[in-house]
This record gives C-alpha cells, structure tokens and sequence, in this order.
C-alpha cells in the first residue's frame, strides 16, 4: 500500500475527507449533501484487495484494520456499522491507531442494543470502547441520546434518520394510487435476526383479519426460511403461515432477497408494516415506511416512537401483551399514513443533517484530534 503524507490537524486540503465505515450504505449515502459541500467520503477499500477501492462490498470492512488506519490519508474517521464481530480488543487497537495519527473520531450509535446478538454482553463492550473514546457522538433520537448520557457520561449529538428512499421513487410511488376496497397489513419475516419474533404476533394478526372484513395479511419471507432445505428454515413459522394461506388468511409471498426497486413498490403497497423485533434501537426499515406513507405499528422496545409518529404496542424481550397488539393493529388501520413525510420535507431535512456534519467535521479537525 502506497503511504501518503496525512494531513495536520486544523489542515483542511479541497475540503474534509472522511473514512466512512462503510461509504457504500444508504444511509451514509443519504446523509451527504445532494449538491458539493466540501466533505468527500472516501470509497470502501476492497475486502479483497485493499489498495483497492470497491463501490459493491464492504464486509469485512478494511477501515477498520489499524494498519489501513496508519497508512491511508483522511481528515476524520466516521464509525457507523460493521464492527459486529470485532473483539474489544481490536476496537481498542483502532482507537490507539487513530490516536497515533491524531485524526478525530466520530461515533454514530445507531444500536444500543445490536439486533443481530441474542446475548448483548459483546455490543455491550464493544460500546464501552467506542462511546467514551470518540471525540464526538452522534445517535438517532432523544431516547437513544438519554441512554448514552446515562451510562457512559457522553452527551450524544441528536440528528434524526434520513430517507432511506430516493426522491424519484418517493414521487413516483406517492402518485400511485392506493386500492381502496381493503386494508393491507404487512409483515415481513425475511431471513430472521435475532431480535425478530414474527411467530409471536401472528395468533393476534390472525385473530385480527378474522374479526376485521376487508382487511388483509400479507407476509412476506425469503425462500432460505420458509422453503424445507432453506439455509435458516423455521418449520415452527412455515407451518401455521402455509396453514393460513390455505384457509385464505394470509396472503403468503415467499421469494428472495428484493432488489431495491421491488422492495419499495412492495412497502408503497402496503397501508400498515408491522415491526416484529422484541428488542433493538433504531429502524431504517420505518423510516423507508414514512417515505412512502406506510403506517407503522411498531414495539415499545427501543426507541422506534422517538423516530416519528407510530402506533405501538407492548413488545420487548419476553414479554408480550396481545391485547395492545390488537388495539394498535386497530388504531393504524384507522390512521393511513401516520408519520409521512413528503419529497419537500425530507430534502429539507437531509439538508439540515448533512450540514450538521460538515460542520462537525470542520469543528473537529479545528480542534485536532486527542
């Protein structure tokens, strides 16, 4: 790898460049300027080759190898995801490598709770590496931001999810119109993290179209789970979703993974999406819901109320109120598009987060990194 002279702090050379982990992600994407505003961000270094650069992978992402840190020339290191399963000890070398050169470090927390562990007890160390030592910490709402203060003594800067749809699809999508003649009820099961228990809320959703005329389940799930020989398949949810669909109780849809394009139409199609996690912090998958102006019934887990209006119910690790279940799947059906948010706005809004972080970035560098 070709070593370059990095830059000094308070040195700021054709603007700030920025080692995003990852660039290559909807939501780094979304929260940079639509138009030049002197922060570039660096393209993910190819997994395969890391002199490389990639714009298709980032898993395992290079930028956070310490020699990469020490040999590659940047203004800021911006952590977002991808440090899964890194043990503390390696987040512990990165800091250090950061430290050597000087260069802030910026931390968005976007799960206080990492919805892809069962047992949190690593996400929970990995933090209490990350969160003290960044220079500055950034998380999605108010709930998220309390928590951060509570137990690591940081103040976490607030700035809210971006699109996750682009604007094109928003508007194209927005004049469709909707059917009429039925309420659609989503449920996405996917391939399941472990923070996903869609078995639990289907008796109640079941429960609900029955009582409910003119309303209709739709679940859709990806081939590995619900097909016998799939990678994950989960008999104990196949089962009752293909004894459902018989009695034309839901409308089953298995397929793989959607591409972009499909996953919007599908989303738009939808008048509610029910979230099945039983824990976890923020969702990206709400927030491509208000883009398209799917009412989203959300668990009281996490702090998915603080990212936009919803309707919620009581859901988080082992406990379960149905009854509440009902009452929200009821009160969304009667609110079409809570929490939307139209073309207009969310410019306006990704204006304001991508300003913030230039000037962030800019404050920082000023400052020169510990």
């Amino acid at each position: 790898m070709t070593q370059t002279a990095h830059r000094r702090p308070g040195e700021v050379q054709d603007g700030v460049l920025v080692a995003s982990v990852p660039a290559n992600h909807v939501y780094v994407h979304h929260i940079a300027a639509e138009d030049p505003d002197g922060v570039e961000r660096m393209p993910d270094p190819d997994p395969d080759d890391p002199r490389r650069s990639t714009q298709e992978a980032w898993w395992p992402p290079v930028m956070l190898d310490p020699d990469w840190i020490a040999a590659a020339d940047f203004d800021v290191f911006h952590l977002q995801f991808g440090f899964d399963a890194w043990p503390p000890e390696r987040l512990r070398d990165v800091v250090a490598a950061l430290r050597r050169r000087h260069t802030p470090f910026v931390y968005t927390v976007h799960d206080l709770r990492n919805p892809h562990h069962e047992d949190r007890s690593l996400h929970d160390e990995q933090l209490d590496v990350l969160v003290p030592a960044a220079d500055a910490v950034v998380t999605l709402t108010t709930g998220a931001a309390q928590e951060i203060a509570e137990r690591w003594g940081r103040r976490a800067h607030v700035v809210p999810h971006p699109h996750v749809v682009d604007f094109a699809t928003m508007d194209r999508l927005a004049a469709q119109p909707r059917p009429t003649e039925q309420v659609r009820i989503g449920l996405h099961v996917k391939s399941l993290r472990a923070s996903m228990d869609p078995g639990r809320l289907l008796p109640t959703l079941l429960r609900f179209v029955r009582a409910n005329p003119g309303t209709v389940l739709q679940v859709n799930g990806h081939r590995d789970l619900l097909e016998s020989g799939g990678a994950r398949y989960c008999a104990a949810l196949d089962r009752p979703l293909r004894d459902a669909a018989a009695a034309g109780l839901v409308d089953l849809r298995v397929h793989d993974f959607m591409p972009d394009a499909e996953l919007f139409a599908y989303l738009a199609s939808l008048d509610v999406a029910v979230l099945p996690y039983r824990f976890g912090t923020h969702s990206g998958w709400l927030e491509a819901c208000r883009d398209l102006g799917t009412t989203v019934v959300a668990p009281s887990c996490g702090y998915y109320r603080d990212q936009g209006p919803v309707v919620s119910f009581v859901n988080e690790e082992d406990r379960f109120d149905p009854d509440s279940f009902e009452q929200a799947l009821a009160t969304a059906v009667d609110h079409p598009g809570l929490g939307r948010l139209s073309v207009a706005a969310r410019r306006a809004q990704r204006t304001e987060i991508s300003a913030f972080h230039a000037g962030l970035y800019d404050d920082l560098i000023e400052a020169g990194g510990r």
